[in-house]
């Protein structure tokens, strides 16, 4: 989970800027944390209390305003009796990683997604794309190889992951669904030789840089580990309830 916060952290720097080089400073004075960041750890938080996932987003939303909200999610923070908006906006993946932390198998864990994401990006690709990021990341603990989440991601989602990221970068453009995110943030992550490899892939990509990053992040975090300088300037750019609620979550992880 914690890699996705990093990954946010670092791709906030790119995201409107259609960056198509794996060569950037990781960290600068503006890198920070965005919604991704804001939604993952409400998630995460709501997860650990088993509370209502909706009130726990807005909470915490409404927290830390002005990170980058999407136009109808943040209409949705507005309006407390709103439901779900038939989403499938990538937001649905960028958040949802703590899912796969704190279930005690896979269909927990895709029990846990499908109810986190639900409350607002209920449209079926929203789902799928939540779905598609839990199972890698669980996979990915079961210490499955590339390979094999590949065909298990391809075969119960119907994801395409036979592109590589060079493949893929020249022709991407920013888009913020999951079906034209979540595929590419899973590749960037399975062909990576380490976290800040998965990273730099993500944000290659030239698109959604901070979402991409946030969805390869924690997938990367179960294959590699977070090398220590990247975790300590990324911790420190996070407030402590956001730190204490990261802490609440490693502490209850199962496995």
């Amino acid at each position: 989970m914690l890699g996705a916060c990093m990954g946010d952290i670092i791709g906030s720097v790119y995201e409107f800027n259609a960056w198509k080089s794996r060569e950037f400073p990781l960290f600068s004075e503006k890198s920070e944390f965005t919604d991704d960041t804001v939604c993952t750890i409400a998630v995460a938080e709501c997860l650990l209390d088993g509370s209502d996932p909706a009130a726990g987003l807005r909470k915490w939303c409404h927290r830390y305003p002005g990170r980058g909200y999407g136009g109808s999610f943040a209409v949705w923070l507005r309006d407390a009796g709103m439901g779900p908006y038939n989403s499938y906006g990538n937001g649905a993946a960028m958040r949802v990683s703590p899912a796969a932390w704190l279930a005690g198998d896979l269909d927990e864990a895709l029990a846990l997604a499908r109810h986190v994401t639900s409350v607002t990006h209920n449209h079926p690709e929203g789902i799928k794309g939540a779905e598609a990021t839990v199972t890698a990341i669980w996979l990915a603990r079961q210490n499955e190889t590339p390979e094999a989440i590949r065909r298990w991601i391809h075969e119960a989602f119907d994801y395409d992951l036979t592109r590589s990221v060079d493949e893929i970068r020249p022709h991407y453009r920013f888009n913020e669904t999951c079906q034209d995110t979540v595929p590419q943030a899973i590749v960037c992550a399975l062909e990576a030789t380490s976290f800040e490899d998965a990273i730099r892939n993500a944000v290659s990509l030239g698109g959604d840089a901070d979402t991409l990053a946030a969805i390869a992040g924690p997938i990367a975090e179960v294959r590699f580990g977070i090398p220590e300088e990247i975790r300590r300037k990324g911790w420190l750019r996070l407030p402590k309830d956001m730190r204490d609620v990261l802490e609440r979550l490693y502490e209850n992880a199962e496995g």
